[in-house]
């Protein structure tokens, strides 16, 4: 039976960079002064309009505009509300020069900052801060995007804060998208996600009682100004987005929303969207709001669907998030299509169909991977396919029989990957069957652990190392292009790659650091190189996805169970150990930060992926201990940002990542030292689960903080070894010899100091040797002097 009711379709939004990453290419052009702001605006015009062209072709109801940033969306509605931080402001309206300030910092070394964007391609250290500061104007902070490797600019709460519309980009945007002949569906964040997103910065303030949600009553108006604007422009809808209702929200939160949306209903209608999670929790708050519609993400909560259905009122649009944005999997058109069907009768046109969030955490065309099978092409949709799932599944629902017929087809190749034998491998399958408890569990426990370790590495008091990588050369990313490339013959590559670790070990002896590193110069990046020496994943070629500003990241893809064919690190550490009589650590990333910054399987659980990838792992570390490699670190930054939204989810995620940690490492002999590292995390909710990693010895990020992070470990009595970074690689300042004293002083008065290591926050890849070499020395020489007080 056909159903005359069309289906309206859209998405809630779409990547910005570029098939290619031109808005990257063409904002580090514009900070080295390559190219002007005209010429960089140019740029953005040129791919905003590509962009809407490829919603209209596919044949979406609406192109979404407003989406596009030219560093992070909130920054975007920080300079739309006027809402500047004091020492960035111009004295004016805001611009694109106020922008890259908030987000960069004003450097008087430029040429530092171009350096600082400019070698940081695809090194994910997952630290979540801003990189460049300077006494006059920092940059402001940097956070995750929820449970997305996604950053943005947090926006900075005073008591005295006022708001208006200063920056006219959206309108703009919209006016651009109009005049090309588009249907247009403005995005917009949502005032009570964007105060919720962001902090107060002034800490008198807040210890007399202000708290930023106060500031609500004075930003609604010029929220009322912006939908007034838009809908001067003729605007229908506009997406506001509030992914907080996605969160278990303490009830003056919950509660805020009623007055919110009293006081902005009216001139537009409103599609209210949360994503990433349900939103039963807040649903009895939201059926109360004078919106027009309600958009749920049912990629990543299908069960609400019916909740929200009965809920609602029958005059609300449910626009349902089915294409999921966040990976990069075909979609099930075909059981979609079964399961809406039903609401679909119920609701008639006012059932929309929609991406389950922003495209932005997708690749942007899937066509461009001609190195990839067929078959394995069939798997995926990147942003541009998905575009045409939504058109496809919104033509079925209305019943049209070709493309009822094309969903089926659409959907045979994810179908026949249920049962695909070289998906499913059956000695993978085995060796996880044969999994037991007591293969979590190392065979000593840490006192005695430490006593065989303390004969074995003859280690001193307060031993200084490195995180792992050393920078990444010019040389080193050109013999990588050159080798990919054909041009250099894999012996020569092997050659080149030797000649750096063997100049990274030299460069460490002289600096005196007691346990070296091999300096990673054989890897692009600390996720991707194991996804390519592993099987069961597939990467790519053009698979780029924006973190934030000009930072690209390209997750490899989990396709098939996992494991290791053969020895992946062994030569280069073993390597690395025949050049000096120190001890080389080796170097791993851990289960868990694989699996977060990879896109991961749909047709088998997260934990069983993380738990598949520590059982190779597991090799890796029994292998490296057996060729006389001591000390492993297992790296996980990624523990912490791999928390589910809802804090109720929170108990079962740590039991299994702390799980998969402890099956790769107890493989370790007692004598085999097993360190983890994880930058810029808040401990104090997840330092049980940290302590019950019982790795040897975890090193962490502290400079920013002063050592601030410490206490989590002081109050929790930490039992093992801790190694607090002692000054942020990210900034290109020097640390002093005496500023690094005065934190590593502030450490041993929270930890006792045979227990402490000394240490950078993070890895230095994205430094140059220069700034490295000058800052280690004085870091060695901060310890040496603590050292000898303490054996006095």
């Amino acid at each position: 039976m056909t159903n005359h009711s069309k289906t309206t379709t859209h998405i809630l939004g779409y990547p910005r960079i570029g098939e290619k990453r031109e808005l990257k290419f063409a904002q580090e052009q514009f900070w080295k002064g390559e190219i002007t702001q005209k010429e960089l605006k140019q740029v953005g015009t040129e791919l905003r309009s590509r962009h809407w062209k490829d919603q209209a072709v596919s044949g979406l109801s609406y192109v979404t505009a407003g989406d596009f940033a030219w560093y992070d969306h909130v920054l975007t509605t920080s300079l739309l509300l006027g809402h500047v931080p004091a020492r960035h402001s111009n004295g004016g309206f805001p611009n694109l020069d106020t922008l890259f300030k908030m987000a960069r910092g004003q450097s008087v070394n430029t040429e530092q900052i171009n350096r600082e964007h400019t070698n940081t391609e695809s090194s994910q250290c997952g630290c979540g801060v801003g990189h460049d500061e300077s006494a006059n104007a920092a940059a402001c902070d940097m956070t995750k995007w929820f449970n997305t490797n996604y950053h943005y600019i947090v926006p900075e709460f005073r008591q005295d804060d006022s708001f208006q519309v200063s920056w006219p980009q959206l309108f703009d945007e919209v006016s651009q998208a109009i005049q090309a002949g588009h249907k247009v569906k403005p995005v917009l964040l949502g005032p009570l996600s964007y105060l919720y997103l962001g902090k107060e910065v002034n800490e008198e303030e807040v210890n007399n009682g202000f708290d930023r949600l106060s500031l609500l009553a004075r930003l609604l108006p010029a929220y009322q100004a912006i939908l007034s604007k838009l809908a001067a422009l003729g605007v229908e809808w506009v997406q506001i987005d509030e992914p907080i209702l996605s969160l278990e929200l303490e009830d003056k939160w919950s509660g805020a929303f009623k007055l919110a949306y009293q006081i902005l209903a009216g001139d537009v209608k409103l599609l209210l969207t949360s994503y990433f999670d349900s939103v039963e929790d807040n649903l009895s708050q939201i059926i109360e709001l004078p919106v027009d519609g309600l958009h749920i993400d049912l990629s990543a909560a299908p069960q609400q669907l019916d909740a929200v259905n009965n809920a609602i009122p029958q005059d609300w649009v449910l626009s349902v998030g089915v294409i999921n944005g966040r990976n990069v999997w075909r979609a099930d058109l075909q059981s979609w299509l079964e399961k809406l069907q039903p609401v679909k009768a119920q609701r008639g046109d006012k059932l929309w169909l929609a991406s389950s969030c922003s495209l932005l955490h997708s690749p942007m065309d899937l066509e461009l991977e001609t190195e990839l099978t067929e078959e394995v092409k069939s798997w995926f949709a990147f942003a541009k396919q998905k575009l045409n799932e939504v058109s496809l599944l919104g033509a079925a629902l209305d019943g049209n029989t070709h493309a009822i017929a094309a969903c089926e087809a659409y959907s045979q190749p994810i179908k026949a990957r249920l049962t695909a034998k070289h998906v499913h491998k059956a000695s993978v399958q085995a060796r996880l069957q044969s999994f037991t408890r007591q293969l979590i569990n190392r065979s000593a426990p840490y006192v005695e652990r430490a006593h065989h370790q303390a004969e074995v590495l003859g280690l001193p008091l307060l031993p200084t190392t490195t995180i792992g990588s050393f920078p990444q050369t010019a040389d080193i990313r050109q013999q990588r292009s050159a080798f990919r490339a054909g041009e250099l013959t894999a012996t020569d590559y092997e050659q080149a790659l030797k000649g750096h670790i063997q100049d990274a070990v030299k460069r460490q002896e002289a600096l005196d650091l007691d346990v070296l590193v091999h300096g990673e110069a054989e890897r692009n990046d600390m996720v991707e190189y194991f996804a390519e020496n592993l099987a069961g994943f597939q990467v790519t070629r053009f698979g780029w996805v924006q973190s934030y500003g000009s930072r690209c990241v390209k997750p490899a893809i989990v396709v098939a169970d996992i494991e290791r064919e053969h020895p992946i690190t062994v030569d280069w550490s073993v390597y690395a150990q025949s050049l000096t009589a120190k001890q080389i650590k080796g170097m791993l990333t851990g289960p868990v930060t694989i699996l977060c910054w990879t896109f991961p399987r749909e047709d088998i659980t997260r934990k069983e992926i993380a738990q598949q990838l520590a059982f190779a792992l597991r090799d890796e570390v029994d292998d490296l201990q057996n060729a006389g490699i001591n000390i492993i670190q297992i790296d996980e930054p990624a523990i912490r940002e791999g928390l589910p939204l809802k804090q109720r989810d929170h108990q079962a995620y740590l039991e299994w990542a702390v799980e998969a940690f402890k099956l790769s490492a107890a493989i370790a002999k007692p004598e085999t030292q097993i360190h983890t590292h994880m930058c810029y995390s808040e401990f104090n909710e997840i330092i049980d689960s940290v302590a019950a990693l019982d790795a040897d010895v975890i090193t962490i990020e502290t400079s920013r903080s002063n050592m601030e992070l410490l206490k989590a470990f002081e109050e929790f009595n930490y039992p093992n070894e801790i190694g607090p970074g002692v000054y942020d690689i990210h900034s290109p300042n020097i640390p002093t010899q005496e500023w690094i004293l005065q934190l590593l002083e502030s450490a041993a008065k929270k930890i006792p100091v045979e227990r402490l290591w000394v240490n950078p926050d993070c890895g230095l890849k994205t430094r140059n040797w220069p700034e490295t070499e000058a800052s280690l020395k004085n870091m060695v020489a901060a310890a040496k002097t603590l050292r000898q007080r303490f054996n006095q």
